[in-house]
């Protein structure tokens, strides 16, 4: 009772418009943390701050958003057993598209708007075709958009883009890592990507809005079908239905407002860092975050802590080397012989037959679709093809600018609440998770069979 939790989640089941508000205004709290701190503050002052956010604010957010999750995926589940047989769990999974406050899909659609603003605008264009899509000229937008030198229309749009998403990266839940508004070298990629893509009928804010339509066309029908059974059961199915549509896009907002903390703690550390390399206490800045938070104040009182982060990071560089990281461990600490399979698909080649690999994951965006596979294990240096086959170890919302133009998704790890597997469904896009070894067997330019529905991946 002193969480409040039964209310909030009563709230939740009967106000998802006023969850979603309370849930927002708990983000924006966050944004207003550093501008409080006074100009001068010192490096003790930042460590503790930087501390509150760390350990007392994420609990706070956590409290405060899980009971809003928990409602949408009961009302999912709830829905499931009353339909039973009356639905097809791709069925069930279609009925989560399109779905409304979705930070990451909101994400990723305004990226794609800046995109048709930098298109709309020829000097602009041309400014981000050619050499400029290559790591040097991409370090060259970068400095161009530091110094305020983009076409006027790009420059904005970027700063409002920054301003909203700048917290963002890939792997943003290492506090470590360099946040796109310290670095927007990657969004000037996907920018360039996006371009690539004519055909407008395969806009993403078309194909969410033919999600979303779809969606709740399908509500009606699943509903409707149960109703001719048990009217009750219809109307009850309809209810739970809607809210788990209306609360399943919150999912994303723990993520989405845990970097924005995150991204807050790193601002605060930085100039911590600046005066320990000042002082010679460590090599450089950004080596804070290779230590715990009472090191920091040991390196304040004025312990070298050179040795242990050179140690550390030759360790984290030998992990981020890692192409192996198992799917599944046995109570005994072995790992099961991945399971791939040879079938026939019954094509002919000459005299003989082409005898197809299958993989086996979970399904996770239903639908089918063929095209050539794109394996990527760092998305910063990604060139993705419109309709191309996304191939990844795993993926977090710093991916997902990459499935506007991918025809489908394959990934490693992961199941079907990941945060891949929940964009893809977003989009449409046929997406099979936890297929083990994907990117060892499949090789660039292979032709595909993605079955999001039943979960395969075949492939010559």
């Amino acid at each position: 009772m002193r969480t409040r939790l039964p209310f909030f989640v009563v709230q939740a089941l009967f106000s998802p418009s006023r969850a979603y508000k309370r849930a927002a205004r708990l983000g924006e709290q966050f944004r207003e943390v550093r501008p409080s701190l006074p100009a001068g503050a010192g490096p003790e002052e930042r460590l503790v701050v930087a501390e509150n956010l760390l350990f007392e604010q994420t609990p706070r957010l956590l409290k405060g958003l899980a009971p809003v999750m928990l409602v949408g995926m009961v009302s999912l589940d709830l829905a499931a057993r009353l339909l039973g047989p009356l639905a097809t769990e791709s069925e069930l999974q279609t009925v989560m598209r399109g779905l409304p406050h979705n930070p990451t899909t909101e994400m990723n659609l305004a990226l794609w708007r800046l995109a048709g603003r930098v298109k709309a605008d020829p000097v602009s264009a041309q400014m981000l075709s050619g050499d400029n899509n290559s790591p040097t000229g991409l370090t060259r937008l970068t400095e161009a958009y530091r110094q305020k030198k983009l076409p006027p229309a790009w420059q904005e749009g970027m700063r409002e883009f920054l301003a909203c998403y700048g917290h963002r990266s890939v792997s943003e839940l290492d506090l470590g890592q360099v946040r796109w508004s310290e670095d927007p070298a990657y969004l000037f990629s996907l920018l360039a990507n996006y371009l690539q893509l004519k055909d407008r009928s395969q806009s993403p804010e078309e194909q969410y809005r033919q999600a979303n339509r779809a969606a709740e066309k399908l509500v009606r029908e699943l509903s409707r079908r149960i109703g001719r059974r048990h009217p009750l059961r219809g109307l009850l199915s309809a209810f739970l239905l809607n809210r788990a549509r209306a609360l399943g896009g919150l999912r994303e907002m723990p993520r989405n407002y845990l970097a924005l903390l995150l991204a807050e703690a790193r601002a605060l550390l930085w100039p911590v860092g600046e005066v320990l390399g000042r002082a010679g206490y460590l090599e450089k800045a950004g080596d804070i975050f290779f230590l715990t938070l009472p090191e920091i104040r040991q390196a304040l009182a004025g312990s070298d802590k050179r040795a242990v982060v050179s140690e550390r990071q030759i360790e984290y560089a030998q992990e981020l080397h890692r192409r192996h990281v198992p799917h599944l461990l046995l109570s005994d600490g072995t790992e099961p012989a991945e399971e791939i399979e040879a079938e026939g698909e019954g094509e002919g080649k000459g005299e003989g037959e082409i005898t197809y690999q299958t993989l086996r994951g979970a399904p996770a965006s239903p639908g089918r679709v063929r095209g050539k596979a794109r394996v990527v294990r760092e998305p910063e240096t990604a060139r993705l093809a419109p309709g191309e086959i996304l191939v990844a170890p795993s993926t977090d919302p710093g991916w997902t600018p990459l499935f506007l133009t991918a025809g489908g998704l394959v990934m490693e790890l992961g199941g079907p609440l990941s945060h891949g597997a929940v964009v893809a469904r977003e989009y449409g896009i046929p997406a099979v998770v936890g297929v083990a070894g994907a990117t060892n067997r499949i090789e660039n330019g292979q032709m595909l069979t993605v079955d999001g529905t039943n979960g395969t991946v075949s492939f010559e």
